[in-house]
Formats: C-alpha cells, structure tokens, sequence
C-alpha cells in the first residue's frame, strides 16, 4: 500500500475531522422561529378552521368506506378543499387494494333460549350462504386460549373470544382487543372453524352498538364469516353459555371480497421557500367504516393537519421546508395508503425532515414522544417547551412512531414523533355507529390543531435535520 505524504495525509484527516463535526452537529430551532410557532400555537387555540374542516366533511360526504359509494367523493371533497385553503400544490397518488362489501348482517341465538343478536361484520369477513350458517358456539376467554385448543373441539363450529377492555388514556388495551379481532378469526379458520365471534373491541360496556374492525383475511379462500358482537349481546351470550347446553347461533352476513379497487392518496403542500424537496410530513386518514360518519376516526386527523397546514401558509413568509399533509386512503382495512407511500417515497426518506399523522380522536394532545438523531433531541426540547403550555408533557423515554399510517415510512427509516390525544373514551365510539360529529369538542380540536401546526413549523425552520435516513430507526422495532 503506497503512504500519502504527511501534508496530504493531515489534510485529509482534517477534512475527515470536519465531516464529522458537521454530522454531529447538533440541530436548533432559531429563537425567531420559536417566536413565530409560539404565536401560532396561540392563534390557534382561538381558531375554529380544523372543525370547521371535520364538520364539511362528515356533513357532506359522510361515511367513508374504502371503496365504497364515497370513496371517490371524499377524495374530490379532500382536493377541493386543499385548494379552498390555499395550499400550493395538490395532487393524488393510486393506491390499490382490495374491494370488499357490507351489504347486511344478522345474527340470533336458536338455541336452547331463540332471540337476535346484536353484531357487526368485520371487515374481509367471508359471507355466509343464502340460508344461513347455523352452528354450536364453543367459547374462549382468550386469544392463546384458543391458539391452544384441540382443532377437533373447534371444527365446525362459530368459535367466540370474549375480551373485555377496560378504559386508559392512552388507550393500550386496544391492543388485545384488536389482537382478538384480527388474529383470531385467522386462527379459527385454520383449526377448520365454520365462523367466528368476538366481543367487540370497545370500551362501551352498556350500549349495544357493536363495534366492527379489519381482520386478518387477505384472501377471499381463507376467509370465514366473521363479526363482533355488542358488549351486552356478549354478556347475553355469556350468560346463556353459562347454563352449560348446546347453544346454536345462525349468522346471516351478506358481505364478501369483490375484485381490487383503485383509490389514492390525496396530498397538499406548502412549499418551502429554502428546502422545497425537504418536507414535514403530517396529515389524518380519509377512509373511515361505514356504520358513523368517521368524525374521530379520522376526520378529526385530517382536518387537524389540513388546518394546521393553512395556519402556516397564512403566515408572511412561508416556511423554509415543505409542509406536506397527507389523507390517506385505506387505513382501516390494513394501513394501504401508509404502505403505498412509504413504498413510492422509500428512495427520499432522507428528505423527509419529521413526521407524525394524527388518528387517536379529537381529545387534548397530552404527550409527545420522539424518535429523532441524539443530536437533535435539543431541538425536540424546544419544541416541548412551546407546547408545554397548552397541556403537552415531553416523555424522552419512550419512542416516537409516526402515527398509523406514516409509520410505515417510519419504518423506512423517517424521524418521527408521536402525539397521543387523551383516549380514555375513544374506543366508547370507535368503529361505530356512533362516530359521529357530535363527540368532537370544537375547543379540544383547536389544542391539537395548536400542537401540530406549532411543531410542523418549529421542524421546517430548524438548522440541521433530525436523523431521517434508510433503517435509521429500526432499533424502534418499526417495520414495513
């Protein structure tokens, strides 16, 4: 190996010494733009443009099903109205995926005590034939309960997981019932079950409105019918179990896979005026289940990011990066839309300065968590700092994610936040006919259009980015 000469070779290690010192410069948010965020964030919580957003939406389109009757409407709503707010560009992105149908549902107890049920279909749920499914319920009281069964105790015969979930405010017990609802209809199905019951994934002990959900079928052969049951149609059905007979349901579901369907994801910018290709990138889901009017889940998000979007456009200058807001199509029925762009946006993951997607309801924002580069925690400090005041603590300890659907370009490796609205009665509404405008305080709105429009713009203004690159943030555990 030949040897630089000792000049070249401290040149060298001097401009490797520069590089480095670059890299690990730590990232600041300059005190103008800590001034500028603040005075956004207190406009803000004056300001009624996010629910009067929600309200066009849920007014004017209703329920939005992927695919369904309002599909495209809601898309033609979501780009009249980036452009009624002012937003610089706006533009869709397909996304592909597949098609499938509620059309009715009914259930009844035929034995040893007849009367009907109160139930929904979950979605990719196979249907039932013209006449029914009529069989024995065998019952579980968990999910590895019925992973541990003997198939021949299940074969068919309508396997039932009753879960209960209890009220947080950070929601966490959605986990195990959507765990239920997901992966035990599949599980079911594998053991040769004829159809599937659960105890609907919600905290709504005392109302029979049962609240539907995805499951994990994405081939119309594996599918078996499947749905969820009301609390107290659960209850009822626990009870006349308890008797110890037969008891016989029949399930009449009329739903099914019906071919693929071509949507897209509907996006608006505010262009930067210094880093146009660098973006923030926030926005809400555009789809929604079909029983409400998809008000919280996720009306709110969208209208959430588009507003705080608009806060930022209608400022004197525009933002140094991009904001770009994203209503998402298809989350509902397996994150279709975050997969799609995250798939078309891998390659520039590196100019996506900071992310987050709000779907977690209206209520107050009350923490933020982040994953960012360890020199750009300083920054993510003060941005706490800004929004301290209107109810937001700062936990360092956990990660940030991204939301639901921009998770998925987290797991390519986009720097993140998590912004965790106060859901203790969120899952009271979610899924259900009772999504609706009403549960939406106007006040509680603006705090977290507050939130989101003070940090989009402290993020587009910082001197240095805050660790987006591929795979950065797989210690995270996120993943495609």
């Amino acid at each position: 190996m030949r040897r630089l000469p000792l000049t070249l070779l401290a040149a060298s290690l001097a401009l490797a010494t520069g590089l480095a010192s670059a890299a690990d410069k730590a990232t600041v948010i300059p005190q103008a733009a800590v001034k500028t965020a603040e005075q956004l964030r207190d406009k803000a919580m004056d300001d009624n443009t996010g629910y009067k957003i929600v309200e066009s939406l849920t007014t004017e389109i209703g329920a939005r099903i992927a695919g369904g009757p309002n599909d495209q409407r809601a898309r033609d709503w979501a780009v009249a109205k980036f452009k009624e707010l002012g937003y610089d560009k706006v533009y869709t992105e397909t996304v592909t995926y597949p098609l499938w149908e509620r059309r009715s549902e009914h259930a009844e107890i035929v034995a040893p005590f007849p009367q009907s049920l109160s139930l929904i279909a979950l979605g990719y749920s196979a249907g039932t034939p013209k006449d029914g499914l009529t069989a024995e319920v065998v019952k579980f009281d968990s999910l590895d309960a019925l992973k541990k069964a003997d198939p021949a105790s299940v074969k068919g015969k309508i396997v039932y997981v009753t879960v209960h979930m209890e009220r947080h405010k950070d929601g966490h017990d959605y986990g195990i019932g959507s765990g239920v609802r997901v992966g035990g209809p599949v599980i079911a199905a594998k053991m040769g079950a004829a159809g599937f019951l659960l105890r609907s994934a919600g905290t709504d002990a005392h109302s029979r409105t049962p609240h539907t959900g995805v499951t994990g079928f994405r081939d119309p052969k594996d599918a078996i019918p499947a749905a969820a049951l009301s609390n107290p149609d659960a209850d009822q059905l626990d009870r006349v179990l308890a008797y110890g007979k037969p008891v016989k349901v029949k399930l009449d579901l009329d739903v099914g896979f019906n071919g693929s369907y071509t949507g897209a994801n509907v996006i608006g910018e505010i262009t930067g005026k210094k880093h146009p290709d660098q973006v923030v990138a926030i926005g809400g889901h555009l789809d929604s289940w079909d029983p409400g009017t998809g008000a919280i889940d996720d009306g709110a998000g969208v209208a959430i990011a588009m507003a705080a979007g608009k806060m930022i456009r209608d400022l004197p200058q525009r933002p140094d990066r991009t904001i770009r807001v994203i209503a998402f199509a298809n989350e509902e029925m397996g994150l279709w839309g975050g997969r799609a762009y995250a798939d078309k946006h891998a390659a520039d993951v590196g100019k996506h300065q900071l992310g987050t997607e709000s779907d977690f309801g209206a209520r107050k924002i009350w923490r933020m968590t982040a994953s960012v580069k360890p020199s750009a925690v300083g920054a993510i400090e003060q941005i706490a700092k800004v929004i301290e005041p209107i109810g937001v603590a700062y936990d360092a300890k956990r990660p940030g994610g991204g939301g639901s659907d921009l998770s998925q370009m987290h797991g390519k490796g986009m720097a993140a936040l998590t912004l965790t609205q106060d859901g203790t009665d969120y899952f009271d509404y979610h899924h259900t006919a009772n999504d609706t405008l009403d549960k939406i305080d106007p006040k509680e709105l603006a705090q977290n259009v507050a939130v989101y429009a003070a940090f989009s713009y402290m993020a587009a203004q910082a001197d240095g980015d805050f660790g987006s690159a591929p795979g950065a943030f797989a210690k995270d555990g996120a993943s495609d």
